[in-house]
């Protein structure tokens, strides 16, 4: 708490992230008291600067701030909550970050808005989803949906002994490329059978820290 610079008024700005695919979800403020109740909670608190109060995010909505981590930027007068997001949705209009505006007219905001920009793997997941749910003519994904489960292991397979290939030839271009090729055609697979990537990552997550293997 020493560390950080807090402003005239004793605030200091606190900009939230999702902790699985690096979403910025809205920006807070945050005085000595919230910081301390967020730390002592393990829930995101904040103060409310237009009702000069206290402020435990979710408490009204339910969509509650899991705390994961704190940061603090190299000049200690902002921070950065890294937050599991309770119902994900963060702004109080329903959209899943408050940073839903673009271009020159306003948006109403809402579960409908704009998806915030994620992690470049986690936007190809939503891109797919949205081809499955929305067939494009000429989609070479929705090729790969109407050939079903055998043409898309078909092409995993494929793209694994392409890879195991690139491997042998210790050629960092062509791995990454069929790396790349792997987890596209993997999203593919996830989305056929209805598994969200975002599962993925918490499974992924909750193996951090987890006993070696033998």
């Amino acid at each position: 708490m020493e560390r950080l610079r807090f402003n005239a008024d004793g605030l200091i700005p606190a900009i939230a992230q999702d902790w699985l695919d690096g979403t910025v979800l809205m920006l807070a403020w945050m005085n000595h008291e919230s910081l301390a109740l967020s730390l002592a909670s393990g829930e995101a608190h904040y103060w409310s600067r237009s009702r000069q109060e206290l402020w435990h995010k979710g408490a009204t909505s339910g969509h509650y701030q899991i705390v994961r981590g704190i940061r603090y930027d190299c000049d200690a007068d902002a921070l950065l909550l890294s937050v599991e997001q309770q119902g994900d949705t963060a702004c109080h209009t329903g959209a899943r970050s408050c940073f839903y505006g673009r271009g020159q007219e306003p948006m109403a905001g809402g579960p409908a808005a704009p998806q915030p920009p994620a992690d470049v793997a986690s936007d190809l997941a939503r891109l797919i989803a949205d081809r499955h749910d929305h067939p494009q003519p000429g989609s070479y994904t929705n090729r790969l949906f109407e050939g079903g489960n055998n043409l898309i292991l078909k092409k995993i397979g494929e793209e694994a002994v392409e890879l195991v290939m690139a491997c042998k030839d210790d050629d960092p271009k062509a791995i990454a490329a069929e790396a790349a090729d792997i987890v596209y055609h993997l999203q593919v697979a996830l989305a056929h059978h209805g598994v969200p990537w975002r599962e993925v990552l918490q499974v992924l997550a909750s193996r951090r820290g987890a006993p070696r293997r033998a």
